[in-house]
């Protein structure tokens, strides 16, 4: 229970206004956290009404306005403040940092997806938006497998990797099924229609990039390595971007790995491969990879 004693008299109490500015918290948000049962006042005038803090409460409250400034959850919050035991508040701030980059890949992918439908000709727009909004394509399994259907079966599970790499909280199935769905997206790459360098390029990004998400530094790094390699030949079909992922790639494996020195190598290469990118819409999605590197 709040006390309810005057703070007159104690030179240890300071008033809400000035705790707040103290510690970037406004005033609406302290009270707000009173209400909560995040962060009591020391004191609260039985007459008035009016908050006082503790200096001791200073740090809390700093922790507080660190951690909201990184969009963490007040109940994660109050579980990080609950404990003292370090192992237990790194849970709480991974915990947070995964289902930030599970938002962030879905995103990425929407911002992706937004791009191709602004770009599409006005004549093709209707049925091709069609397409573009469809995470799974209506196959025959009994049919021929053509390179045609290879392409088809390689975007459809490209795309269903990419919808569980945005779930937060995988379970070991959907973790197995991700991880299955990518090596048979880059299976079938390997035989679809098209440029075959790019098409193995591509499936080893995405191989690469699932390990990464799973905290598995020496697959990611091997598939990494196979997507630089696809990437530095060529046979005409290479995108500008093609170089810059690969690096990042390279980069984010890297780091997963704890090799902090090559990682930020390989950002720096990826983030100078920029500069021959020359649509700016891909070049904005190759940023937006660079810009979740841990380094």
């Amino acid at each position: 229970m709040r006390a309810m004693h005057s703070p007159t008299g104690s030179d240890d109490l300071l008033a809400i206004g000035r705790f707040a500015r103290l510690t970037g918290l406004s005033v609406g948000a302290l009270r707000h956290y009173d209400e909560l049962d995040l962060l009591r006042p020391a004191v609260v005038d039985p007459t008035t009404g009016y908050r006082s803090y503790r200096l001791a409460q200073l740090a809390t409250a700093r922790t507080i306005a660190r951690l909201r400034d990184l969009e963490v959850p007040l109940e994660s919050i109050r579980a990080y403040l609950a404990t003292d035991d370090p192992a237990d508040r790194r849970r709480v701030l991974t915990e947070h940092r995964d289902r930030l980059a599970a938002r962030t890949t879905r995103l990425q992918r929407v911002l992706h997806l937004l791009g191709q439908l602004v770009d599409l000709p006005p004549a093709l727009s209707p049925v091709m938006e069609t397409d573009l909004m469809t995470t799974t394509t209506a196959l025959d399994p009994m049919g021929d497998v053509a390179g045609a259907t290879h392409r088809e079966l390689a975007i459809a599970l490209f795309n269903h990797v990419w919808s569980l790499l945005e779930v937060p909280d995988r379970s070991p199935t959907q973790i197995d099924e991700m991880l299955h769905a990518a090596h048979a997206s880059r299976f079938h790459w390997s035989r679809a229609e098209g440029s075959q360098l790019v098409n193995l390029g591509r499936g080893e990004w995405q191989c690469a990039r699932v390990y990464a998400v799973l905290g598995r530094g020496e697959p990611a790094l091997w598939h990494a390595r196979r997507c630089l390699d696809y990437a530095q030949m060529t046979d005409g079909g290479q995108e500008d971007w093609d170089l810059a992922a690969a690096y990042e790639a390279l980069a984010r494996a890297h780091a997963v790995a704890g090799d902090r020195t090559a990682a930020t190598d390989w950002k720096a290469k990826a983030t100078a491969a920029l500069d021959g990118i020359a649509d700016p819409d891909d070049r904005e999605v190759i940023e937006g990879d660079l810009a979740t590197l841990p380094v």
